[in-house]
């Protein structure tokens, strides 16, 4: 899982000076593509239950699952890109919103809101803690900076699976859900709206919305949970 993780990152690296304006969503999945298969990995998303591209690619009130297609990035929109990879029979899941240029003051709240959200939940991921300690600490500070966490979507396990049991929600009470114990590995992966929580899919069956149209942010990390310091499996350093 760390070398599928090196690959997340790198990818997500690497991407970041292709998202200017005028390039296509269909340029950035063919270039992450090629950075995936280059390392001899396969991209985890194309084909999953009927996906039909490398990566997912959702730009502004676009929460997750977006399709790439040649729709082309403007100048102040946010860009969110969800990276899976799958080598040597281990999966790892990775994310991160992009600015394109120059983007307003309130999403730069939203984007640095939802960075800073993933990392205080990644350190509950600790022996010992119950999976609602992770969920808690991201709703609570999110909520506290004016945003909301969507409660129809959640982070989730991976390694063998893309996606697996348990189910790592971005809101509720401490102290619940499963123990966590050394050697789980866990996506979390807050998705932030700047308004409503509320959410819809779109007709394509995969794209999914904020239901008032105001944008949304995402970050996520594999992580694996350990004896003392979670590791963060989709980190380069």
């Amino acid at each position: 899982m760390r070398k599928s993780g090196k690959i997340v990152a790198k990818t997500l690296k690497l991407i970041e000076a292709e998202i200017v304006e005028g390039n296509s969503l269909e340029l950035l999945e063919q270039f992450c593509f090629k950075i995936i298969t280059n390392e001899n990995a396969k991209p985890a998303f194309l084909g999953y239950r009927g996906f039909p591209k490398a990566v997912c690619i959702s730009v502004n009130d676009e929460v997750v699952h977006g399709i790439p297609n040649g729709r082309k990035l403007k100048n102040g929109e946010i860009v969110k890109m969800d990276v899976g990879v799958y080598k040597d029979g281990l999966y790892a899941d990775g994310a991160k919103s992009f600015r394109v240029g120059e983007v307003s003051q309130i999403l730069e709240n939203l984007i640095s809101t939802t960075e800073k959200a993933l990392a205080l939940g990644i350190n509950q991921a600790r022996a010992g803690n119950r999976i609602s300690d992770i969920s808690h600490t991201i709703q609570n500070y999110v909520e506290a900076q004016g945003f909301s966490v969507i409660r129809e979507l959640s982070g989730h396990g991976v390694g063998v699976q893309l996606h697996e049991e348990p189910s790592v929600p971005n809101f509720g009470k401490p102290g619940r859900g499963i123990k966590l114990i050394p050697g789980m590995t866990l996506a979390i992966e807050p998705m932030v709206n700047l308004g409503t929580y509320e959410v819809w899919t779109d007709v394509n069956g995969w794209t999914v919305r904020t239901k008032d149209g105001k944008p949304s942010a995402h970050f996520e990390h594999t992580v694996l949970v350990t004896e003392s310091e979670p590791e963060i499996l989709t980190r380069l350093d």
